[in-house]
């Protein structure tokens, strides 16, 4: 969905940071996380929902739920009304509903039964009500035609199982709702309501949600004290008042809440008995994990302004679901997404979905990158913030690489993908919080900010379209941003820049004249660039107006010039070779995330035509390898991994203790303790591989049992 799920871990673990600590482990988490490319958080969600061809009948104004959970059977049945208006003239109103979900019955506020049928989300044809199991759109005809401006409040009666495969709205899509023991959820993403307008029709709710004695629901919204029903279940009700996106609950035995000292409104829940992190064995400190997000929590709102509410509930989510969630109050967090040093990031991100996506959402999907631009960016800022310019510089290149990952039609055309899709992602999330980055630049810092305070504030509780992000940043800076979005967000590419000058020595001791030229690839480009001259003296920056294919520019200094860089706070997105090798290698981890191990080896393999020393290009192809057990190519592949330019470091004590486990499972015991050793001599704990090395000495690594290779593509 367009919460967070897609190359998010990607770039926490894969370009600049190592994965986990075994082949087996870091498979399963590349593919839970893409799920999302692979994510986020936040995030934020999930699915594969379209844009649909058409603009919807109906505006949703609210929904009345009421839901039994019965973990026991894996079972849901609810009764949810449904109030909204007729946009246009219409005779039928197609919802989406899970397909796992079976109606019993829909009638309209006169209690008349109206006619609905399931219509196939794979052919033009239409079957009986609940006939295909595939179909998730519902397709619902009154009595009498709906006119425009018309209100009507319908109720669907339905129930289903909602267990393991069974709730993905699609084959490809992701678990985005379960019903067991002991945890439960339910994501907005899941349709396990009638719902039109994915992520830009605003609605509220007032739920009512019966769970057995011994557990506890998280909802969005203000609950009173919960209450026994007549059968026995304890009952949690839940009113979101303001329009926005309240449709996702979280049911079972939780532990917390863990809060911090400073803000008992930001809440952590961990799931009670087994949760994947306690299964492991992995230590956790939830009281500080409760710092953390009220650092961040309130570090947004100091940037952005109160948001819709002062609480927030961060709740641990099962495995097997998305990396992140979000709702009104909610973050939902995956336990394995819970730890490592980045893991701040994720839930950053996450956070940031209280305002950017709850507080404002995009008018629709060609919008979305409105909002999963900033909060991407969001977590950038918070980065910074937290670990300094370098840290950002390393980011940056990263999410540059999404940027370019999959940029062949506009970002403006985005909603051409399912939501899910690496290219959507990549697109929505990585390319616009580029643009927000280039926009920083470009409007200064001060118009900027007030460029994100108007948007938060004029469209409060309402969507945005990005005609009116342009307008609101040009009445904030004054300037003619219509180069600027033409380049960024209608048109696809970004520049190939390289600058080229010559040194003058100015007469009576006046010092140095530096003329030169930037030149770069798309001839309607238009933009300014940052050029670092750096001398014996005072280092100069001047702001160069880039037009066209050739740009002239002259600066005086005192001191002789030693280095001229352009753009060297990385604010630009820019597509140079060292670039290029980048967007392979994501390209490739995301494919071997999804089992296309062709795939991931022929992107591995163009990184290295381009650069044929990419420690990181080759430490990947021998994953790849290894995956597939072919040992003798992943041992190749290590050791050019060794052999080339150490970047990222944590390549070198990685390959050294792959090439162990490759001589262990050929039988090679002493080659392999010397592999580990070699390891041992690199000080690099990194995914702590120094501690799986001492493992592996005191006891060989033996192969896991399963398939040796991926089926056929």
């Amino acid at each position: 969905m367009t919460n967070l799920f897609l190359n998010y871990s990607i770039f926490e673990n894969g370009l600049t940071e190592m994965s986990l600590n075994t082949s087996a482990s870091r498979t399963r988490v590349c593919r839970l996380v893409l799920v999302l490319c692979l994510f986020c958080v936040s995030v934020v969600s999930a699915q594969t929902l379209q844009q649909p061809p058409y603009a919807p009948a109906i505006h949703i104004n609210g929904y009345g739920i009421d839901v039994t959970l019965d973990p026991a059977r894996h079972t849901l049945t609810a009764q949810t009304t449904v109030s909204f208006t007729a946009l246009r003239n219409t005779t039928s109103v197609s919802f989406e509903l899970n397909p796992a979900l079976r109606v019993a019955k829909i009638t309209d506020a006169k209690e008349l039964l109206l006619n609905a049928e399931r219509v196939s989300s794979t052919s033009s044809g239409i079957d009986a009500l609940g006939a295909l199991e595939d179909a998730s759109s519902l397709r619902v005809t009154p009595p009498a035609p709906l006119h425009k401006g018309e209100s009507a409040s319908w109720t669907f009666t339905y129930s289903g199982v909602l267990a393991n495969e069974q709730t993905a709205t699609t084959a490809n899509s992701p678990q985005l709702a379960a019903i067991g023991d002991p945890v439960s959820y339910l994501l907005y993403g899941a349709q396990w309501f009638p719902m039109v307008g994915y992520m830009t029709d605003r609605f509220t709710a007032a739920m009512h949600v019966h769970i057995p004695v011994g557990e506890r629901v998280l909802g969005s919204g203000p609950t009173g004290t919960p209450h026994q029903d007549e059968n026995g279940r304890i009952v949690f009700d839940f009113q979101w008042s303001r329009s926005g996106f309240p449709g996702t609950l979280l049911a079972g035995k939780f532990i917390g809440p863990y809060t911090a000292d400073a803000n008992p409104n930001v809440r952590v829940y961990r799931i009670d008995t087994s949760g994947p992190s306690k299964a492991k064995g992995l230590p956790f400190d939830e009281k500080n994990y409760a710092v953390i997000a009220n650092r961040e929590y309130s570090y947004f709102a100091s940037q952005f302004g109160p948001a819709d509410s002062n609480q927030i509930n961060v709740v641990e989510l099962p495995d097997d679901t998305v990396p992140a969630y979000w709702a009104p109050e909610i973050a939902a967090i995956a336990g394995t997404q819970m730890q490592g040093k980045n893991a701040f990031r994720l839930l950053a991100n996450t956070i940031a979905r209280q305002w950017w996506g709850n507080h404002d959402s995009p008018a629709t999907l060609d919008d979305a990158w409105i909002t999963n631009g900033m909060c991407r960016y969001a977590e950038l800022m918070y980065l910074e913030n937290n670990l300094g310019q370098k840290a950002l510089t390393d980011a940056v290149l990263d999410v540059s690489a999404g940027a370019l990952a999959y940029d062949t039609i506009p970002l403006d055309d985005a909603s051409r993908y399912p939501v899910s899709s690496p290219e959507f992602q990549s697109m929505t999330y990585d390319k616009g919080a580029m643009i927000f980055r280039m926009l920083q630049w470009q409007l200064g810092d001060a118009a900027f900010q007030t460029t994100l305070h108007t948007i938060l504030s004029q469209f409060a509780d309402t969507s945005i379209s990005s005609a009116q992000v342009e307008a609101v940043a040009e009445a904030a800076s004054h300037q003619d941003l219509q180069p600027f979005f033409t380049q960024w967000l209608h048109s696809t590419g970004a520049p190939d820049m390289q600058t080229k000058w010559t040194l003058y020595r100015l007469g009576n001791n006046k010092g140095f004249r530096t003329v030169g030229e930037i030149d770069q690839d798309l001839d309607l480009f238009r933009m300014p660039v940052d050029l670092r001259i750096e001398t014996e003296g005072k280092t100069v920056n001047q702001r160069i107006e880039v037009v066209g294919a050739h740009s002239q520019f002259v600066v005086d200094t005192f001191g002789m010039p030693r280095k001229v860089t352009l753009d060297p706070e990385h604010w630009l997105l820019r597509s140079d070779m060292a670039m290029q090798v980048r967007v392979h290698i994501l390209r490739g981890q995301q494919k071997a995330a999804r089992d296309d191990y062709a795939g991931a080896i022929q992107e591995y393999r163009q990184a290295l035509a381009l650069d044929n020393i990419s420690s990181l290009a080759s430490y990947r192809l021998g994953e790849v390898y290894f995956q597939q057990r072919n040992y003798q190519a992943a041992e190749g592949a290590y050791r050019d991994a060794l052999h080339g330019d150490d970047v990222p470091k944590w390549t070198e004590v990685w390959s050294d203790l792959e090439l162990g486990r490759i001589f262990d499972a050929s039988g090679q015991r002493d080659r392999a303790l010397n592999q580990y050793r070699e390891a041992l001599q690199t000080g690099d704990n990194t995914g702590g591989a120094l501690d799986l090395a001492r493992t592996y000495l005191q006891q060989a690594y033996k192969p896991s049992t399963g398939r040796s290779r991926p089926p056929a593509q």
